[in-house]
């Protein structure tokens, strides 16, 4: 069982993951890239860290896997990804070569995710960028939450009901493949995680779905 108090993760639902792919318009060199980057933690559950480090080299498109190299860790590991997916980091690449190119520069280091100029990728930035297209894909609703103080004071506070971070995507992946195989040592394995207790966090997501699925058996008689 997860350790007693912690923190259920949020994640995102399959519609809500599609609003937020909807949202970048890939005739601009960055919102493909934003795109390609997104989708590929949707659907690999890559840490932060993992995709700004990725290199081409790791990406095997004929093979349709990637390799994650000295993860969390140090610990590598083989990850399978999508045809649709693949075919978008194509395309990425393509266009990253295309623009660096025009400017004279160079991917020395072979970096899947760079700027136009071939820098390599600010953490900080990234994490800007997946909250801002979240707020454009309606995933952020700013909430005002009233209530007193110990002083009978009225008083309000507003808040995010639903703040995504690259690490919501990782929890969102997680959880869904847990759906997917029902096996928490396969989604242990894609993780990366060395304790499979800190993969355990998962099914209590699945357990509350269940939970409301079985209660909701109680009502087929009403009908």
């Amino acid at each position: 069982m997860a350790k007693r108090g912690r923190k259920i993760p949020e994640v995102l639902t399959i519609e809500e993951q599609k609003n937020f792919l909807n949202v970048f318009n890939i005739r601009y060199p960055t919102q493909l890239r934003n795109k390609a980057m997104i989708r590929l933690m949707l659907t690999t559950g890559l840490r932060l860290s993992e995709v700004i480090n990725l290199k081409w080299q790791h990406i095997n498109f004929r093979a349709g896997k990637l390799k994650v190299v000295e993860g969390k860790g140090r610990k590598d590991r083989i990850l399978w990804v999508g045809e649709q997916t693949l075919n978008l980091l194509s395309n990425w690449k393509e266009k990253q070569s295309k623009k660096l190119e025009e400017k004279g520069r160079d991917n020395q280091a072979g970096l899947v995710f760079t700027s136009l100029t071939g820098n390599q990728l600010n953490s900080v930035n990234v994490r800007k960028m997946v909250y801002n297209y979240a707020e454009k894909a309606e995933l952020q609703e700013e909430v005002t939450k009233h209530y007193r103080d110990k002083a009978g004071n009225q008083l309000e506070e507003t808040y995010q009901e639903k703040k995504v971070t690259p690490h919501t995507l990782r929890h969102t992946y997680a959880t869904d493949l847990l759906r997917e195989c029902h096996n928490l040592e396969k989604v242990r394995k894609a993780l990366g995680h060395s304790d499979i207790s800190t993969t355990q966090i998962y099914t209590h997501l699945v357990d509350e779905e269940l939970e409301e699925d079985m209660k909701a058996l109680d009502n087929k008689f009403e009908s």
